[in-house]
């Protein structure tokens, strides 16, 4: 089966694939694949399942073919839900991201947040088949740690499975690949198809 997975970030399409082995126990299953480059569509919905609809069409505009696309963030309490949909465009790079996060956390008590991501897959005549949603919840970190991962991975420390109280990229690929908010929303997804999950 080929999908064209909506992305140009190198790193989601590698995480995509390793979630994809761990829950089916190979990857020969699906061939995940990019759309052409420049891809850079306009993510203008007001949800993430809008903007994960969003990207879907496009991939599939431009290729004819089965379609999966993501959108997902960061939700903050204390930042009233922010960074959100703009989770991308928080700051110029991931560093700054990261550090305009913990300026903005600076002194808050209340550190819980979560990792929303919405999926939706498309088939070749761009019909949506389905779409699904996974979160994962946590708090924000006093201070970066760890190199594993993307994003705010290094300041987000998850509820799930995580007694010593770790962020996400000291996990290791493994351990974020079960609790992670796109291995739930991917998870999801491949429920619906004739694939051994386990």
């Amino acid at each position: 089966m080929k999908i064209v997975f909506a992305t140009g970030n190198a790193h989601k399409l590698e995480e995509l694939r390793e979630i994809t082995e761990f829950v089916t126990g190979s990857a020969d299953f699906i061939e995940f694949s990019t759309p052409p480059k420049p891809f850079d569509p306009d993510e203008n919905g007001s949800t993430f399942e809008e903007n994960s609809l969003i990207k879907a069409r496009e991939a599939n505009r431009l290729t004819g073919m089965m379609t999966l696309a993501d959108d997902s963030g960061l939700c903050v309490e204390a930042l009233d839900g922010r960074p959100g949909l703009h989770s991308a465009r928080y700051a110029a790079g991931q560093d700054e991201k990261i550090e305009k996060l913990l300026a903005e956390m600076e002194g808050k008590t209340n550190r819980r947040a979560k990792f929303v991501c919405a999926m939706t897959l498309l088939d070749e005549n761009g019909e949506i088949l389905y779409q699904e949603k996974g979160e994962c919840h946590g708090e924000i970190a006093l201070k970066r740690a760890g190199t594993n991962g993307f994003g705010f991975d290094p300041v987000f420390i998850a509820d799930e499975e995580n007694p010593e109280k770790i962020t996400l990229a000291q996990m290791s690929d493994l351990q974020k690949n079960r609790i992670s908010h796109r291995a739930n929303a991917l998870k999801a997804v491949l429920r619906h198809m004739p694939l051994p999950i386990k």
